[in-house]
């Protein structure tokens, strides 16, 4: 991580114009931070394809997401200060844009004062904030990139054009949130590029999900002391559609020497109209197509959700830190799926997924990780559908920097 202070970067930038003009002594204390993390991984999984062939490939990104950013800040005095976080993802396997996201993941600004922070942008939500602060999988890393199921429950875990009011107490004990973010007429009956047809479905809910705008409110409250936390988060999100899903999270986590243990509870519940025109249909189509992205995909160890409107996620995990250098971590997750009128659709998942991490320093680590999925209910219940495997295993191993 380097810091540049906003003198260096002024000298380094006249430097730079070949000018000779004189800088005041008084420069200020705005600091700017430059930092990044470069991930690459070998993962493998069977079952795959039409044939349901074993697939090996090199990812950008196993245990955690490659991504650089900036990060600013500037003192204005009274304890008070300017915020600016800028953060782009990109795969390190190919060197490219990571695929349907926007250039800057997060990007936003704020200001921070004794009565809290508040900052307006595209930002982490608050369910995001809540498992991640307070029950995450691995203390050394929020979650597994190549396989998070939790994530599959955080209504795509960022937000845009989202204001956000954090707080906490002097000794941060108590610490909370609240957003809200705008729909910005991207609805049914706002945007003139709302999907016409079935067939225009994909192309747009491509787009939406590229940094699309869409009305949310929520909040959350953790609470942490002695090695101990509890937090819950709920978020309500209007998807362009006019569908509302309504979310929740609990979870806590413990901390005595060496051993980490957590636990975690999600619900995803979504309310679709009744169907009494084509137009709902084709709103109703939009909307669970959007909730299907967040709730499938094989990095969220996610099965396909059809017709399913609610969808509900157990979750019990330990870690054990067996050198300095070395940390093991095990969990499992419950997944149950449910509300599909012709219960197809309907019915559990179980998550397994193991890993060993080694640092060869504070900012370089390797890491070897198994995980393994099992799915069983209705005949639509599958992993994906050009394979239709009910089971999955796959193993990662990988290197990871941070600067």
């Amino acid at each position: 991580m380097r810091l540049f202070t906003k003198k260096s970067i002024a000298f380094a930038a006249l430097a730079l114009c070949g000018s000779g003009a004189s800088l005041a002594q008084s420069a200020g204390t705005s600091k700017v931070e430059l930092w990044g993390v470069v991930d690459v991984a070998v993962r493998h999984t069977n079952k795959e394809g039409p044939t349901q062939d074993g697939l090996t490939k090199v990812i950008g990104g196993g245990m955690s997401q490659s991504r650089w950013g900036i990060n600013v800040e500037e003192d204005l005095g009274g304890g008070s200060k300017a915020l600016v976080v800028l953060e782009n993802l990109f795969d390190a396997d190919s060197g490219t844009p990571a695929v349907n996201a926007p250039y800057f993941q997060l990007a936003h600004v704020g200001l921070q004062g004794p009565y809290g922070r508040l900052t307006a942008g595209r930002q982490w939500n608050v369910l995001f904030d809540v498992v991640t602060s307070t029950y995450a999988s691995f203390p050394y890393s929020p979650y597994m990139e190549a396989y998070k199921p939790e994530l599959g429950m955080a209504m795509g875990a960022r937000t845009s054009t989202m204001v956000k009011y954090m707080f906490a107490t002097p000794d941060r004990r108590w610490v909370g949130a609240l957003q809200y973010s705008f729909d910005e007429n991207n609805t049914a009956t706002g945007n003139p590029g709302f999907p016409g047809s079935a067939a225009q479905i994909p192309a747009y809910v491509a787009g939406t999900l590229n940094g699309g705008a869409w009305k949310t409110a929520g909040g959350y409250l953790r609470f942490s002391a002695a090695g101990a936390a509890l937090g819950g988060g709920y978020l309500r999100t209007t998807l362009p559609g006019g569908t509302d899903v309504d979310a929740w999270t609990l979870g806590g986590s413990y901390r005595t020497g060496p051993w980490y243990l957590t636990a975690g509870y999600g619900l995803n519940k979504a309310k679709f109209a009744a169907v009494t025109s084509p137009l709902v249909a084709l709103r109703n189509g939009v909307d669970g197509a959007i909730l299907g992205q967040f709730w499938s995909g094989q990095t969220n160890g996610g099965f396909q959700p059809g017709d399913a409107n609610k969808r509900q996620l157990f979750k019990v995990g330990v870690g054990y830190q067996m050198t300095t250098q070395l940390n093991l971590g095990a969990h499992y997750f419950r997944g149950k799926q449910s509300g599909s009128a012709t219960g197809l659709p309907n019915g559990n998942a179980d998550f397994l997924v193991a890993v060993a991490d080694y640092a060869f320093s504070k900012r370089t680590d390797a890491y070897f990780g198994v995980d393994h999925t099992r799915i069983s209910g209705g005949s639509a219940i599958v992993l994906d559908a050009a394979s239709g495997a009910t089971k999955r295993t796959g193993f990662t191993v990988g290197l990871r920097h941070r600067f």
